[in-house]
């Protein structure tokens, strides 16, 4: 164990400084929108990123953000496995708990998608599947992302390694902790739908 610990450590902390880098916020300010924090839930992710009416920063946002999940898990596993796994952890974390942000980041989910991908690319497919079938069907996207975090898990028991199936699994409920809000939103009918009217930040 102690051993396992060692390998992952240095993984770790590189895919955390990968995974705090906080791309939404870097381009709104860079496209002189000003400070992200400020707009709509004060989210630095591509959702909040859509409420300034830029679509295009939105999107790479997303994009960027898995990226730098896929980034950090590709070269890590160079090293291995474990490794791997490693930097995975340390990238979500890193979103989720920038220590430039005073450890206030993003939900986590575009980087977890990332990391799934770097992980496993059937994993990842699976993830990004469920999510576009549950938003099509209910058209909530927290709901997709809470939902499809869950149904990749159970697939990397399946599909890969079982040390990065026991990380997604750790991971879901991080995610719908840090989705609360969204949560209570959906339980009583206020979540906004896609391509609806906004009732809450979310």
């Amino acid at each position: 164990m102690l051993s396992t610990l060692i390998l992952m450590a240095g993984p770790f902390l590189m895919g955390y400084l990968m995974g705090s880098i906080p791309f939404g916020l870097l381009l709104t300010r860079g496209a002189g929108l000003g400070d992200i924090r400020k707009v709509g839930s004060g989210n630095i992710g591509a959702t909040n990123v859509l409420r300034t009416g830029r679509k295009g920063l939105a999107a790479a946002t997303l994009l960027l953000d898995a990226l730098k999940g896929v980034v950090a898990v590709l070269i890590a596993d160079q090293v291995g496995q474990i490794a791997a796994v490693g930097a995975a952890a340390g990238a979500v974390l890193g979103h989720m708990f920038p220590v430039w942000l005073g450890f206030k980041g993003g939900k986590g989910v575009a980087t977890t998608l990332g990391i799934m991908w770097g992980l496993s690319w059937p994993v990842g497919a699976i993830a990004c599947g469920a999510w576009l079938a549950i938003a099509a069907a209910f058209r909530y996207s927290s709901l997709a992302a809470l939902l499809s975090v869950v149904v990749a898990a159970v697939a990397a028991w399946f599909l890969t390694d079982p040390r990065a199936a026991m990380l997604l699994t750790l991971l879901v409920p991080l995610v719908w902790v840090r989705h609360h809000e969204n949560i209570a939103r959906l339980l009583n009918g206020t979540e906004s739908k896609i391509g609806g009217g906004k009732k809450q930040a979310a």
